[in-house]
């Protein structure tokens, strides 16, 4: 019996959803856990995926580690916890072109791609929805330049390991682009507020401004009430007059 299950790496604890999959098997959730951490010791701050090939009549199992998403190595590799929510608008980093071939060459064998620079556009494309800059530059830009051949060089090297000058001025970068962001989002929070704020202060001088139409409504119809009295007096006394 195959049981698959998304695990963090080195830490894997116990849960609801474990424990539902695993406890009515009768397997000792402990040592299950115990086995799984020791199996993913090395992908420790990323999600892997593995399977539990399970023998419920002797109640043995064996753990099968996969390579973990790219997503997750992705940031692994940049030390981040998640990509970006509005990936057109916000980055949230900025990897190497070695950084690249180096997830691309971890993925590579859970992949269809036919070679590794397919892998690495593969990648690369991953960087896009997460919002990543690779050398600086957009990701989509990356992906032109791989496929003109302009990182071949690199990629049939299989070069993974980025000049220390070279990552320091990746993030030099990218700090600028930071700043940038956090201004530009300092800027429409401002605008948000003046325009609530106006809205604001126009919905009460439309409330204050109604009171008075409605009193002025009302004062044909109570001037109205003194003139009916007069005209109902001489009434009455031409009345009494015919008496």
């Amino acid at each position: 019996m195959i049981i698959k299950l998304l695990v963090e790496g080195g830490d894997m604890k116990p849960g609801p959803a474990i424990s539902q999959k695993i406890g009515p098997l009768g397997i000792n959730i402990g040592r299950v856990i115990q086995e799984v951490n020791k199996s993913t010791e090395s992908f420790k701050g990323i999600k892997v995926p593995i399977e539990l090939d399970v023998n419920p009549k002797t109640k043995s199992f064996k753990v099968n580690v996969f390579s973990p998403p790219v997503s997750e190595l992705i940031k692994k590799e940049l030390g981040i916890e998640l990509g970006s929510g509005a990936a057109k608008k916000l980055k949230v980093g900025n990897l190497s072109v070695e950084q690249v071939i180096s997830v691309a060459k971890t993925k590579l064998g859970n992949m269809l791609s036919k070679d590794l620079k397919s892998a690495v556009k593969t990648v690369v494309g991953s960087c896009v929805s997460l919002g990543i800059l690779i050398e600086n530059q957009e990701a989509k830009e990356i992906s032109k330049e791989i496929e003109a051949g302009k990182y071949d060089k690199e990629i049939k090297a299989e070069k993974t390991k980025t000049d220390p000058e070279k990552l320091q001025a990746l993030k030099e970068y990218f700090e600028k682009v930071k700043r940038q962001q956090e201004e530009v989002i300092k800027k429409e929070e401002a605008a948000k507020a003046a325009a609530e704020a106006a809205a604001q202060a126009k919905a009460v001088e439309a409330g204050k401004v109604a009171p008075e139409a409605k009193a002025e409504e009302k004062k044909p119809s109570e001037a109205a009430k003194p003139e009916t009295l007069k005209e109902a007096k001489p009434a009455a006394k031409s009345e009494a007059k015919k008496k």
